[in-house]
């Protein structure tokens, strides 16, 4: 996979100990203990830089109806969840997202992107803070409306780390238990909406499969800028490829030093032909003082 499998190759050097080399741009430091960079795919190379682009919500009926209806709630978010809400060095973790975040908007300018599921091999790996801390980058800026899903249904950790209710959620609507409306929650951020896991649930992978998930999204679509899907691992459940199907592109993390880099190709490989994006590198290196990152550019085959 070229450079997006050079990216998982330098993950796994850091796991044997070896340094990783980057400039002084390429590398960042965070007293969270967490950050990310991204190493996305060909269509980054482009030259143009949006600033702060994307597309701009407009006037949405449904949407206006939907935001008086859905939860109001009042989250209380965990240091992890919410880089922008830090002083020091955690300003710098929220920089790496706005990079991220301009990435991405590069990519939506050359195809279809509104839709994205994150995922990693296996547990552990940083997606619910990478999933977080996108979110908050997006919905920093004017009318841009991003909604949170947390299709993690066997181990939903978003309601947690948003410090949100669990439910009602996903699994409620898709048994038909509630509507769109009943399960999607808003805090006081305007642009920023989640909808929680919800009940638990025995068959998370057949009730993933129900015709109800695919209109959600595309409905979600309609009225956001961005959903952004939270799955499980790819490795040990078969969960993630399913979410993948509904959505516009695949966002794989991977935590560096700790990922082993057979069992992080092997789980990316799954989504080469389902709009793979790039890999995130997620905790390249660590020091006393915090941790350090890398950005890898990459391209697909």
């Amino acid at each position: 996979m070229s450079r997006i499998h050079d990216a998982l190759k330098k993950a796994a050097q850091e796991r044997s100990g070896r340094t990783i080399g980057g400039s002084e741009t390429d590398i960042l430091e965070s007293t969270a203990g967490h950050s990310a960079s991204v190493a996305t795919g060909e269509l980054l190379d482009r030259q143009a830089i949006l600033s702060g682009s994307g597309i701009t919500a407009t006037a949405n009926p449904d949407f206006d109806v939907l935001a008086q209806r859905c939860t109001q709630t009042e989250w209380n978010f965990t240091a992890q969840a919410n880089l922008f809400a830090q002083s020091g060095e955690g300003r710098l973790g929220a920089e790496r997202f706005r990079t991220l975040r301009s990435r991405l908007y590069q990519i939506a300018e050359t195809r279809l992107l509104k839709s994205m599921v994150v995922t990693s091999s296996v547990p552990a790996e940083g997606k619910t803070f990478v999933v977080t801390n996108l979110a908050h980058s997006i919905a920093r800026q004017m009318e841009r409306r991003v909604i949170l899903i947390d299709a993690d249904l066997r181990a939903p950790r978003l309601h947690r780390v948003l410090g949100a209710p669990k439910g009602p959620g996903l699994v409620d609507y898709l048994r038909g238990r509630a509507d769109e409306c009943a399960v999607i929650q808003r805090g006081k951020d305007p642009n920023l909406f989640l909808i929680p896991a919800g009940s638990d649930v025995d068959e998370p992978s057949e009730l993933l499969l129900n015709e109800r998930m695919g209109l959600l999204v595309g409905r979600l679509t309609k009225m956001f800028d961005w959903v952004i899907l939270d799955s499980p691992p790819a490795l040990p459940v078969h969960d993630a490829s399913i979410i993948a199907t509904y959505c516009d592109g695949v966002l794989f993390v991977v935590r560096a030093g700790e990922t082993d880099f057979q069992l992080a190709d092997k789980a990316a490989a799954e989504f080469r032909e389902k709009n793979l994006l790039g890999v995130v590198l997620n905790q390249v290196g660590t020091s006393d003082s915090g941790s350090y990152y890398y950005y890898y550019g990459a391209k697909n085959d």
